[in-house]
């Protein structure tokens, strides 16, 4: 039994890890038997600039969305919710995401854990 990868393979590794973290899914669709290194290099570099792209735009709608649903806390408040956390159950039901702040988070596209950054 072998323990250690060849360099294909751990070039091909990290290729399929990299290729994921870019676009979401694994590329099973792409043959590289016949890919130098070089050119999983020249892929890597690509993949890189794509994966750096991704977290840019990931964190400007990370705060669009804090922004969006600060507003909507906001605006619940102003029509009769007694404090946050009222205007919060509020939200929750809307969602329907029954209590689950994480779940909330996700579903409005709000950081991971931005409930327990930010004051409930």
């Amino acid at each position: 039994m072998q323990d250690t990868m060849t360099r294909e393979e751990e070039l091909h590794s990290i290729f399929w890890d990299m290729y994921k973290d870019a676009h979401g899914f694994r590329p099973r669709h792409v043959d590289t038997a016949g890919w130098t290194e070089l050119a999983f290099t020249q892929e890597f570099e690509y993949l890189q600039g794509v994966i750096a792209k991704n977290e840019r735009e990931r964190k400007i709608a990370e705060h669009e969305a804090c922004h969006a649903f600060e507003m909507r806390v906001q605006s619940i408040l102003a029509c009769g919710a007694q404090d946050r956390e009222m205007a919060l159950r509020w939200i929750h039901e809307a969602e329907e995401t029954g209590g689950d702040n994480d779940y909330l988070a996700w579903t409005l596209g709000l950081p991971y854990r931005y409930f327990a950054q930010v004051a409930v």
